[in-house]
């Protein structure tokens, strides 16, 4: 199914109805005290907690917790599991709120992201709003990673990459729910390592229940320091994506059907190029290079960033780990 009519709501959301931040963390240690100041410093008139759902570390990850617990009351829980989708069911399990806001170890929310999320949800009285993921690179990889991300090649039509105009959508970044949305659907699937945020829109979508896309969201993204790192990231992405698209097959959307349907094409080619039909095969693999080597350019100039020249390479490496692990990934 696609996006349906948001009308399924059955809380009054206000302006001042309880909201719960729940945050699953694990070795976090680098980003850990700027995203939890950045929830501590929310403008939302109504109560507020956070709620942090920890994972074995091997950093000092669980002290910096420690010293939020004494000096602002931050609730903490154990994750035992380690992965995001049981750590933020046992979040949402201790949490009060009546409006339940999804956060990250690498998402640095603006002041009036609570707000601006609980106003939508009024509005709207979707399932489920969230906005744009804006990747933010410090060191020239990162933003050449973030300029990837960002970049219609790279991902396509995807509005919590891109940003658009507000509306139904199939999926968004982190996201701001009505408890009761959650509640009727079974929170997060717990078997899921990866892709959890999008196989929960597709179950809210399924129960009627509205996702709605809102611009005015954007959150700060830290991107993957490495093309290695990144490969990584991408690879699982596309592993977890295939047992989603088990699970909803309908699920699926012509951007996340391209990558897988690249390296199969670009596998082609290089066994046309170690054949009688060479030509034919190096044709389609230095078309790809070229049009990578043109989306760099472009940036670079555009940025006037010298770091934007990687912006191809970073591409490359999302579309052919994202197909090569939907392909070939053990889940």
């Amino acid at each position: 199914r696609g996006p349906s009519t948001p009308e399924r709501s059955t809380v009054k959301v206000t302006t001042g109805t309880p909201v719960s931040i729940v945050m699953p963390v694990r070795n976090e240690e680098a980003n850990l005290e700027r995203v939890i100041d950045a929830c501590l410093a929310q403008d939302y008139p109504g109560p507020i907690e956070l709620v942090v759902a920890f994972a074995p570390s091997s950093d000092a990850t669980r002290d910096i917790l420690a010293g939020y617990e004494a000096s602002h009351g931050i609730v903490v829980v154990e994750n035992p599991l380690g992965t995001a989708a049981t750590g933020l069911n046992a979040a949402i399990e201790a949490a009060s709120g009546a409006v339940i806001v999804r956060c990250d170890g690498h998402a640095v929310l603006p002041p009036e992201y609570v707000t601006t999320a609980v106003e939508a949800l009024r509005a709207t009285r979707a399932g489920n709003v969230g906005g744009v993921q804006r990747a933010v690179g410090v060191t020239p990889m990162q933003r050449a990673i973030a300029l990837a991300m960002t970049n219609p090649v790279g991902v396509g039509d995807a509005k919590f990459h891109r940003g658009g105009s507000a509306g139904l959508t199939d999926t968004v970044y982190l996201g701001v729910f009505d408890r009761t949305a959650l509640e009727e659907v079974g929170g997060f699937d717990p078997d899921l390592v990866r892709n959890q945020d999008y196989e929960l829109n597709v179950r809210l979508r399924n129960a009627g229940w509205g996702v709605w896309f809102e611009p005015a969201l954007e959150v700060e993204y830290t991107p993957r320091p490495s093309l290695r790192s990144l490969w990584k990231q991408y690879f699982d992405y596309g592993t977890w994506k295939r047992r989603v698209v088990r699970k909803h097959p309908e699920s699926l959307r012509a951007r996340q059907a391209a990558p897988p349907m690249l390296v199969l094409a670009l596998a082609g080619s290089a066994v046309a190029a170690a054949t009688s039909k060479r030509s034919f095969g190096l044709a389609f693999i230095g078309s790809y290079v070229a049009a990578l080597t043109a989306v760099s350019v472009y940036e670079a100039a555009k940025s006037r960033d010298a770091a934007a020249l990687l912006t191809g390479p970073a591409i490359g490496v999302m579309h052919v780990a994202w197909g090569t692990g939907f392909l070939t990934g053990r889940q």
